[in-house]
C-alpha cells in the first residue's frame, strides 16, 4: 500500500508539584503517548491492494506490536494498529468500491519480544 499523507502527534509527561505564592515547577517523568495517522489511497481495479488491506485488519486484530519503517528504510519504532477506517467511493456492480479511501491510525509500543516476533512472521506468510 502506497500512502499518500502521515501525520504525527508525540507528547511528554510532566509531573506538577504544588507551591505556594508561584506557578507549580514541573518536573519531566517521561515520554508521552506517540500516535500517527496514515492515510492511503486505493484503486483496487487498477492496481489491487485489497489483500494489502486485510492483511493490516489481520495485524490489528492480532494485537502485536509491528515495526514501522519510513520508505527510505528508517526504522521509526514499534507501533500497535488502533484503528482503520474505510471509505468507498464509485461502487462497481460488484460491491468493490473504485477508489478506497483508508486510515490507519497507530500507537507507539514496546519492542515485540521473540515470542511476539514469530506471531508476526506467521501472519505475513
Amino acid at each position: 500500500m502506497n500512502f499518500h499523507e502521515l501525520s504525527r502527534d508525540a507528547a511528554a509527561d510532566f509531573a506538577e508539584k504544588a507551591v505556594m505564592g508561584r506557578r507549580p515547577p514541573l518536573e519531566f517523568v517521561g515520554e508521552g503517548p506517540e500516535t500517527r495517522t496514515i492515510t492511503c489511497r486505493l484503486f483496487p481495479a487498477k492496481f489491487g491492494g485489497l489483500s494489502s488491506l486485510e492483511g493490516l485488519h489481520k495485524q490489528r486484530a492480532s494485537g502485536k506490536a509491528q515495526p514501522f519503517m519510513r520508505g527510505d528504510g528508517a526504522a521509526l519504532g514499534w507501533f500497535v494498529i488502533e484503528r482503520i477506517s474505510e471509505r468507498d467511493s464509485y461502487i462497481d456492480a460488484h460491491g468493490v468500491g473504485q477508489i478506497v479511501e483508508v486510515d490507519i491510525s497507530i500507537k507507539r509500543s514496546d519492542a515485540a519480544g521473540l515470542g511476539a516476533m514469530f506471531s508476526i512472521v506467521s501472519i505475513l506468510i
